[in-house]
């Protein structure tokens, strides 16, 4: 191994552990910081949440962050597996002798790859659903849907996702050297289908979306829609109850395909007007042009991604330094793709806290809008419903809010709702 591949090693070890190192630190501050509050009702809340809704929401999120951490170890130990203990190395010579080389034995690869990944995350995903998300009253899937909603998403994955591969694999070999910018371009066009035809054609394959009954509310809805200069598609509830007990609503789809979805929980726990209020935060979002930067941040992003892509694949030391022998007589284009995907976390995970940052900036500007739609108190007894139902702890690490949370925790945002 050279020296370049040599420093490229150590560079990925480094930001390997330095990561660990950051998320077990600040999960420890946050299961601390939260189980030494557990006990009382921080006190702009105690006239509000009840004491056992605040135990739950502490135990919950306890849970779930040391979940999180023996999670993100496993992850760690499957990333070092891949690469420096030689798994993708060894798959790919598999492959090779197999069906030699080629653009079949790419995509091959690649579905490989996917599919044993996916294998590997099964039993996490099983125990954060019926073990983690049951104990707490929020799973109300059964195995059989659980397999179904796999099946579903492994299928349309590939049906998908194989054939936006090939296109970017044929890219790579036959654009010549800006073949990361027609790659970007290929990756541009299918975000911007998915946002389109998303909601009308591949949201139905898992949730069913019926039209708003309720007259009185349908009214309230395109009331409000139309005081904020909206238009949509159409009002639809979607039957979030046969998975979850968690409750949301969210605008989806962009130009003429936007539509509004509240989750059938929702509309079991908020009044009309608190309805309203969270429908107009989340039109705040649309009007204050907040998903359109997202968007635009996220292409530009993406664009700096394949244009680094497009560098690393022609250098020797980004495979071997990632324990990865590139063959001399064959394309390296799929190894190139999926190693990237692996070592790009690593990269940006410590731009968490600015991302969060800016997400929590956007979430207090539809706050103040919603407040200047309807009703600032509405939005506040929405959110604190939202709150106990979601067991959303009111008392975080202020460190680990700052570095993850995409939205404001609940004092300050309903600190910024009384007095904004």
């Amino acid at each position: 191994m050279d020296t370049a591949a040599l420093a490229f090693t150590a560079l990925f070890c480094a930001l390997l552990v330095l990561g660990l190192l950051t998320r077990t630190v600040l999960a420890s501050r946050q299961i601390r910081h939260v189980a030494r509050h557990r006990t009382h009702v921080p006190e702009p809340f105690n006239a509000t949440i009840p004491l056992e809704a605040h135990r739950k929401a502490a135990d919950y999120t306890i849970a779930k962050t040391r979940f999180g951490l023996l999670a993100t170890a496993f992850e760690a130990a499957v990333l070092v597996g891949w690469t420096l203990l030689g798994g993708l190395d060894a798959l790919n010579q598999a492959l090779l002798g197999v069906m030699g080389p080629g653009l079949w034995q790419q995509l091959a690869l690649i579905g490989a790859f996917a599919l044993i990944g996916g294998l590997i995350g099964l039993p996490f995903a099983w125990y954060a659903t019926f073990r983690l998300e049951a104990r707490f009253g929020f799973n109300k899937m059964g195995l059989g849907l659980w397999i179904a909603d796999g099946v579903k998403g492994a299928l349309l994955g590939a049906a998908i996702g194989g054939p936006l591969a090939a296109l970017v694999l044929w890219l790579m070999g036959a654009a010549g050297s800006a073949w990361w910018l027609w790659a970007w371009g290929v990756w541009m066009v299918f975000n911007l289908l998915a946002l389109w035809l998303g909601p009308t054609f591949i949201a139905p394959l898992f949730n069913k979306f019926e039209p708003l009954s309720d007259d009185a509310l349908k009214t309230r809805v395109n009331a409000l829609m139309a005081r904020c200069g909206f238009s949509a598609q159409g009002l639809f509830v979607m039957d979030g109850s046969k998975r979850s007990a968690h409750a949301n609503a969210y605008f989806t789809g962009f130009g003429a395909a936007k539509r509004v979805v509240l989750f059938d929980t929702l509309l079991k726990q908020l009044t009309p007007d608190e309805i309203d209020a969270v429908l107009a935060h989340e039109l705040g979002h649309y009007k204050l042009r907040h998903i359109t930067q997202r968007i635009v941040l996220i292409f530009g992003v993406s664009l700096l991604g394949f244009a680094a892509l497009g560098w690393a694949a022609s250098q020797a030391w980004f495979y071997s330094g990632l324990g990865v022998t590139p063959a001399m007589d064959a394309p390296n284009d799929a190894l190139a793709l999926l190693l990237f995907l692996l070592v790009v976390p690593l990269f940006t995970y410590f731009l968490s806290p600015l991302a969060a940052q800016v997400s929590r900036k956007h979430e207090f500007e539809a706050d103040a809008f919603a407040k200047d739609k309807t009703r600032g108190a509405d939005l506040a007894s929405a959110l604190l419903k939202l709150y106990e139902d979601n067991a959303s702890t009111l008392t975080p690490d202020p460190l680990y809010a700052r570095f993850y949370y995409s939205h404001p925790p609940a004092s300050e945002r309903l600190a910024r709702l009384q007095t904004a």
